[in-house]
């Protein structure tokens, strides 16, 4: 069991998670946040906990609030070259790397770290556990979710508002009817599947 404690002292912890792996479509987008210990924000959690207000809410008070924080990305095509878990890794190295304040330490969510020259963590459902990972989970949803709001107004016949890009039956529908748009993985499965009938 991971000792928490031992972190609660350092000032410039960096808590940094993503968000996208299991979709379809999209980036895989990671964050990384610096809390301010002065500043502290109550209600952090695991962003799927939370509701979609609450999330918004959260992420407002992390953008204001926090010392520092940055996002990093993997495109489509990137994790159609590198596959899904590399190019998560790629994500979280951006985001780490885009923070304006050293991190004295990072922890990540999961089970393994990023390639980065500072001290790292991974912990396992750390998104639920530390709170700068929570924050990081929450910036990370709030902004792919909301990108898929976008990829909804251009296709709304996919219905990305409501399966953010996840291979809901709805979505296999969709995929079926109206093909494969440029922004899919076209190394997940059932895009390939699809690719390779046409």
């Amino acid at each position: 069991m991971e000792n928490l404690e031992q972190y609660k002292s350092i000032a410039k912890l960096a808590g940094c998670d993503e968000v996208g792996r299991g979709p379809l479509i999209g980036d895989v987008v990671a964050a990384a946040v610096i809390l301010d210990p002065s500043r502290p924000i109550a209600g952090l959690a695991d962003s799927k906990k939370l509701s979609e207000k609450k999330r918004e809410y959260l992420y407002q008070q992390i953008v204001d609030n926090a010392l520092c924080y940055a996002v990093g990305r993997a495109s489509p095509m990137e994790i159609d070259q590198l596959n899904i878990l590399h190019a998560s890794m790629l994500a979280m190295q951006r985001s780490i790397l885009g923070l304006t304040v050293t991190p004295q330490m990072v922890l990540v969510d999961g089970n393994r770290c990023p390639d980065i020259d500072y001290p790292c963590t991974a912990i396992i459902k750390g998104d639920a556990k530390v709170e700068a990972i929570s924050a990081a989970s929450i910036l990370a949803k709030v902004i792919r979710d909301r990108e898929m709001q976008e990829l909804h107004v251009q296709h709304p016949e996919y219905g990305f508002d409501r399966h953010k890009g996840y291979p809901t039956k709805a979505h296999m529908a969709a995929l079926e009817e109206y093909g494969v748009l440029p922004s899919h993985r076209k190394s997940f499965k059932p895009v390939k599947i699809l690719l390779a009938a046409t």
